[in-house]
């Protein structure tokens, strides 16, 4: 299997290291735009060779695109160019390219009358970090974790296999659904996440301008709340964006339990806290 990897930063260097460690891959090729990105992860032995996307795209039978998604709805439609090419060339493409995307739901609808649509899986590994690039990288990353899989109908039965084959080395649970739903449950479960982390952040830096020591008396309570927002604008702010309609629901609703906290703590209703707390306690039902 020769697999090319677009995007050599923390989702695919991760990947690359694992494919190639369980020999799924007998040889890896990477694609990186950042030229300090491409030397490191060629140091550290993420891939094989870093080359163009279209030498990329011309060599291997799997292709990993692993790029912010804002570049993602650019890049995709240009990759399945490159396999109509190869079809009208040779007379057949057996290519497969998937995507590791946060939002679904604008891929889809860039690619949706694409006449090699079906070579397109789109998938989401639920996995990460607040780190970024190729030092980033890691084995196990996925290791446990759920991998989305989204409008399997719309993609070749061949190409989904080849897309669950992958995830299933890397040891990843499949769940299916539509682009759409995706994207309203990832802004539920993680995109409200970093958010919340980003604001908490500029809260409490704002706060540090004239009190030096708050850094000092910060837990492991703060330190969890707040480590997403290291995470890296250039692949935040086009999920934001692309996000647009969910988030803003989800922030709306968000607002709200944090207006009836100032109201309970403002008004001295122990009651009200308790029972706010109580109501979020039911969490634990789900995450343990």
């Amino acid at each position: 299997m020769k697999i090319g990897i677009i995007g050599l930063g923390l989702i695919g260097g991760s990947m690359a290291i694992d494919l190639k460690r369980r020999g799924f891959a007998d040889s890896l090729t990477g694609v990186e735009a950042d030229s300090v990105n491409a030397a490191a992860a060629q140091k550290i032995g993420l891939v094989d060779r870093v080359v163009s996307i279209e030498e990329c795209v011309r060599e291997c039978e799997l292709i990993v695109l692993a790029v912010p998604v804002g570049s993602a709805v650019r890049m995709l439609p240009e990759i399945l160019d490159m396999f109509r090419a190869e079809e009208n060339t040779v007379g057949v493409c057996r290519k497969t390219v998937l995507d590791v995307c946060s939002t679904k739901e604008q891929l889809a609808k860039t690619v949706h009358y694409h006449p090699m649509r079906t070579h397109y899986v789109a998938t989401h590994p639920m996995a990460g970090t607040e780190y970024s690039g190729p030092w980033a990288a890691m084995s196990g990353l996925f290791d446990g974790r759920a991998c989305i899989i989204c409008d399997q109908e719309e993609s070749a039965p061949s190409s989904v296999h080849l897309a669950e084959k992958l995830y299933g080395c890397l040891n990843m649970r499949m769940i299916y659904m539509n682009s759409a739903g995706h994207d309203v449950h990832t802004a539920y479960v993680s995109h409200i996440s970093h958010i919340t982390s980003f604001a908490l952040a500029l809260t409490v830096l704002d706060k540090e301008k004239n009190e030096k020591h708050i850094f000092d008396l910060a837990s492991g309570g703060f330190s969890s709340t707040v480590r997403l927002a290291k995470s890296n604008a250039d692949m935040w702010v086009p999920i934001f964006s692309q996000n647009r309609e969910n988030l803003l629901k989800v922030i709306d609703t968000y607002m709200e339990k944090m207006s009836a906290f100032r109201a309970a703590i403002d008004g001295f209703d122990e009651d009200g806290i308790r029972t706010l707390i109580e109501d979020a306690n039911r969490i634990k039902r789900i995450i343990r």
